[in-house]
């Protein structure tokens, strides 16, 4: 969601920040600003809308400073409007003496803002944000600014990122995390705090993640971090591996564009290490995996938007491969609800940056319940969720940033099959033959999902028939149903068409009332032991008058009619059919948005890391 970017060196770090911020777009945003400190003070310039748009306005003042923060924000209290984008600053007023940028939601804000009204304090915006701009100045009047924002940030109740510059301290920066990522960038005589690595990897790749309650003092010179007992603290040094080509388009005219065509070599790195070894070990999930394996009775994954899709996926595995009884929660109702706690289950997190707070909060929520056996499966190094779990496998999607997951969702399936495999192994109930055919349809898989990608011609020219309506449905069964599901939601998030996913049995009890022509139906038909099934719900679709738009395996046996179209995807690949199955889902809403004309890698209204609630 909202992105955070700040330096402290011995040259104007404008250009610098803007860099950053330019970055961080993929987030999801709706206005910009940053703020610096120079010989007058504090000198701050805000835009709603793009980065573009505030760097207009910074290149026309001239900024400059050799201290400053920045800001990509998401709306959350308040409108999109200037005043609401960050910096915020104290006093408020253009000359104030401190300013914050800040990621998250303070929960508290009302009763904090009715106190510091009573101290004299005035607001010129809605946001949960300038309360802690006042409240830093409050302390910061008699105080150091590290030990007023420390003093500041141990009132503050929800989820945080900030950082906060001082007029009267204009030698550094403070910062601190609660819940929302944030890291140091290091570099020579110059140092660098970011809530994302993409941000920094243009002056640095040396970086250090926060914990949850440090506070951070950034000079020139170094950093000092204090935990949160309060007492200095020392942070592994990481070496990004993270390249500033990924970055970029190249040729492509879209980040999700690119991302799709992207799948082959993310799939075939997320398995690399399990086709080295030729066989599927717990090893692969960490050190202690056997050991932890071998309590398990039971799975709970816990995950949220294309993640929970990719979840309801593996519970096919896991219960037909490995034979474990799996369940499925959305990340943020488990923990509002009352449940039945098993230390014997296994909790599975799935998040591609690591960092989603309603799966964050989650897992702190199971373990607090006893349930310690945890696994977190996630696209990014050192992230929060993998360090607050005991075992971990990385995908290798590389970075993502168009707003829609696409290699990301893909290699989460990867994952989630191989943990099913190993867990079925671990039990006894996967044989030496249907191991190596396991292994043999992973390698394979790279190659089936391009002759996939190869379908996007005849996917570019179906897209013509979804740009001008207002509503689809998708129908799968089974194991497909998910994978329906996941094709609706990326319809939807970027090209705003409504789209609803059923199982194809349910259309009946329901769905088939808003069949007609103006509403074209997807569905899903793998050559599978379903198959059948699924025709007979096309033809409850056809008798309506319903246009049907098939994905079939080549050895479906399908056949065009009139308001029956078929793309016929490479030959049925068994168990890992709903990977494949993807693809065209994907290129079919990527070609219906580009049609519509809408931001296809920035969304409205959605941000690529979602860290509040």
């Amino acid at each position: 969601m909202c992105g955070i970017v700040g330096a402290v060196a011995n040259r104007n770090v404008v250009s610098t920040l803007i860099e950053g911020l330019s970055r961080l777009e993929y987030r999801g945003y709706d206005s910009a600003g940053v703020a610096v400190l120079n010989d007058t003070g504090i000198a701050r310039v805000r835009a709603v809308g793009r980065v573009s748009a505030m760097t207009e306005k910074a290149n026309e003042l001239q900024l400059s400073g050799l201290v400053g923060i920045g800001h990509t924000r998401w709306a959350t209290h308040g409108g999109v409007t200037e005043s609401n984008a960050h910096p915020h600053m104290s006093p408020s007023q253009l000359n104030g003496e401190v300013a914050v940028v800040h990621n998250g939601i303070i929960e508290n804000h009302d009763e904090q803002r009715a106190r510091l009204k009573s101290l004299g304090y005035v607001f010129e915006s809605q946001t949960d944000t300038e309360v802690i701009a006042h409240l830093i100045h409050h302390y910061h009047q008699s105080l150091p600014l590290l030990a007023a924002t420390q003093k500041a940030v141990a009132e503050l109740t929800g989820a945080f990122a900030i950082s906060v510059i001082s007029k009267k301290e204009p030698e550094h920066m403070v910062t601190a995390r609660l819940g929302c990522p944030l890291l140091i960038g290091l570099g020579e005589g110059e140092n660098f705090i970011a809530s994302d690595v993409s941000a920094v990897l243009s002056v640095t790749r040396k970086v250090i993640y926060l914990e949850d309650g440090d506070v951070a003092d950034i000079r020139r010179e170094g950093v000092t971090i204090l935990g949160r007992d309060g007492a200095e603290v020392t942070r592994k040094i990481h070496m990004s591996d993270v390249s500033l080509a990924s970055l970029e388009l190249g040729p492509y005219s879209h980040f999700m564009q690119k991302e799709i065509h992207e799948q082959p070599r993310a799939l075939t790195d997320t398995i690399e290490a399990l086709i080295d070894d030729n066989h599927f070990s717990p090893a692969l999930f960490g050190k202690n995996a056997a050991a932890v394996f071998a309590q398990v009775d039971s799975i709970l994954i816990l995950a949220a938007g294309t993640s929970y899709y990719a979840a309801l996926t593996a519970k096919y595995w896991l219960e037909s491969i490995a034979k474990l009884p799996t369940n499925v929660e959305i990340a943020s109702e488990y923990r509002y609800r009352e449940s039945v706690p098993n230390p014997r289950q296994l909790i599975v997190t799935i998040s591609q940056s690591g960092e989603t707070l309603d799966t964050m909060e989650a897992l702190k929520h199971a373990k607090a319940l006893g349930q310690h056996l945890t696994l977190a499966i996630c696209n990014v190094q050192e992230s929060a969720i993998p360090r607050a779990s005991e075992l971990v496998f990385y995908t290798r999607a590389g970075a993502e940033i168009g707003v829609a997951s696409t290699k990301a969702f893909t290699t989460q399936l990867v994952a989630l099959f191989t943990l099913a495999a190993t867990l079925a192994k671990q039990r006894g109930l996967l044989d030496a033959e249907a191991e190596q055919a396991h292994l043999g349809a992973l390698r394979q898989l790279a190659g089936s999902v391009q002759h996939a990608l190869n379908l996007e011609p005849q996917i570019r020219e179906w897209a013509n028939s979804f740009a001008n309506k207002q509503h689809a449905l998708f129908l799968g069964r089974g194991i497909h149903y998910p994978i329906a599901l996941e094709g609706a939601l990326k319809l939807k998030e970027i090209s705003y068409i409504h789209a609803e996913a059923y199982p194809a049995g349910e259309l009946k009890h329901g769905p088939l009332a808003l069949v007609d022509s103006a509403m074209p139906v997807v569905v899903i038909a793998p050559n599978d032991a379903l198959l059948e099934k699924v025709k007979s719900n096309m033809q409850e679709v056809k008798a309506r008058g319903g246009e049907l738009f098939v994905f079939a395996d080549a050895d479906s046996h399908f056949t065009e009619s009139e308001g029956v179209h078929v793309i016929r995807t490479p030959r049925h690949v068994g168990v890992l059919s709903p990977i494949l199955h993807t693809i065209p889902v994907q290129m079919l809403a990527y070609h219906a948005a580009l049609l519509k004309g809408t931001d296809v890698d920035k969304p409205r209204n959605l941000a690529k890391s979602v860290t509040v609630e």
